[in-house]
């Protein structure tokens, strides 16, 4: 039986980062993961350039049950922080649009980084071991395929659901019930939608199509790009959306975010009288998704003859098109989890459990969830973080 002062399990974002913030401090930290490696999905991210954080990172765009959670850990180590710290190991980044933050080269610029930080700080670092069992009297023991260890402070660092492919499980929510602290029922977030009958056989149609679009749900909304597929629909608007999107909810979506359509269509009335309706919808839309908008009753009717009803239905239509999904593509496509371990049973500061001393919940195993672009990796930085102070 081994003795460290802190264990982590799961050695992705945020535990790497509470492992070595730990060990800055002089903690004896074992740093335990059931991957053969660490980092899996800090090095699929952002398509292998790792959008490791945004520069607008700001609470109001974090999900959570508690919505002021999250603004302790963010402001106490911020992405300014993370910057400096990959600007101090010379890789060298780019910013894309609304605040992305990407490598320039590979995201395995980021893990290398965070690897050589352990290293410094001294961190135990063990993958390949699968843990049997956790319990708990004076210490945590953690038992493991490779043995035994214990230690009195326990951080469980291993995520969510999303993406099983990469070894997602629920080994933090397991943990965390078995110590009783409660959970907000996870389900996948930032994921493609379902959908079915005429309106999936009109995206199958549309397959690979592309449009700037504004997609809301409730008082939530976007704009960004929507990608239609063979299954329903996607690209960032869609995941955006979909996180705050439930079951049995109908999305509007404006495809014309950038015009009035129905002053749109009656200026064209007047000013291309000759010209079809597809052929003026493919002004401001993809020539196949204008073509279907404009569907077989304006087929080979000009502009001038169409009538107004006509006119404006398809006005309504390009600013309010109604979608209901019948679900999402689940985990297997979610790139974040929604809910998780229940933010009132954590200090905000420390993310200690309330109720059980030296036990911390960080990162996505919790019940704080961002944006796409950069957000998720920020709370995995902020949160581990600030374990990382406290253990």
């Amino acid at each position: 039986m081994e003795a460290f002062d802190v264990i982590i399990v799961g050695a992705g974002a945020a535990g790497l980062m509470c492992a070595m913030a730990a060990g800055r401090r002089g903690r004896r930290v074992l740093l335990l993961d059931h991957a053969d490696r660490p980092g899996a999905k800090i090095l699929i991210s952002g398509g292998g350039r790792c959008n490791f954080t945004n520069r607008e990172i700001a609470p109001e765009r974090f999900l959570s049950t508690n919505p002021h959670f999250c603004k302790s850990a963010l402001s106490r180590y911020t992405q300014g922080d993370f910057i400096e710290l990959v600007e101090r190991h010379r890789i060298a980044y780019h910013e894309k649009t609304l605040g992305q933050l990407f490598c320039d080269g590979s995201a395995r610029e980021i893990l290398a980084m965070l690897l050589a930080e352990c290293a410094i700080a001294n961190v135990d670092l063990r993958p390949g071991h699968d843990i049997t069992e956790v319990t708990r009297d004076d210490r945590f023991r953690v038992d493991s395929n490779h043995g035994r260890f214990v230690a009195s402070a326990l951080v469980l660092a291993t995520g969510g659901l999303s993406i099983p492919k990469l070894g997602a499980t629920g080994f933090a929510y397991d943990v965390a019930r078995r110590f009783g602290l409660a959970l907000t029922e996870p389900r996948p977030g930032l994921a493609p939608l379902r959908l079915i009958g005429e309106t999936l056989a009109l995206c199958r149609a549309l397959s690979g199509v592309s449009v700037d679009a504004e997609v809301s749900v409730g008082q939530q909304r976007f704009r960004e790009s929507i990608l239609f597929t063979h299954r329903g629909v996607s690209g960032p608007a869609i995941l955006q959306i979909s996180s705050y999107w439930r079951d049995g909810e109908t999305l509007s979506i404006d495809l014309v975010p950038q015009i009035d359509a129905g002053d749109f269509l009656k200026q064209r009335k007047r000013d291309r009288p000759r010209a079809e309706l597809k052929t003026v919808l493919a002004e401001v839309l993809p020539t196949r998704l204008a073509h279907a908008i404009a569907g077989v009753a304006a087929e080979g009717v000009t502009m001038a003859n169409l009538p107004d009803r006509l006119l404006n239905a398809t006005a309504a239509r390009l600013k309010r098109w109604e979608l209901k999904p019948s679900g999402s593509e689940g985990w297997e496509k979610a790139e974040v989890t929604v809910g998780g371990v229940d933010t009132d049973a954590l200090s905000s500061k420390t993310m200690e459990a309330r109720d059980v001393a030296g036990l911390y919940v960080i990162g996505e195993a919790v019940d704080v969830t961002g944006w796409l672009g950069g957000y998720n990796f920020q709370w995995a930085w902020s949160s581990g973080w600030c374990a990382g102070q406290s253990v």
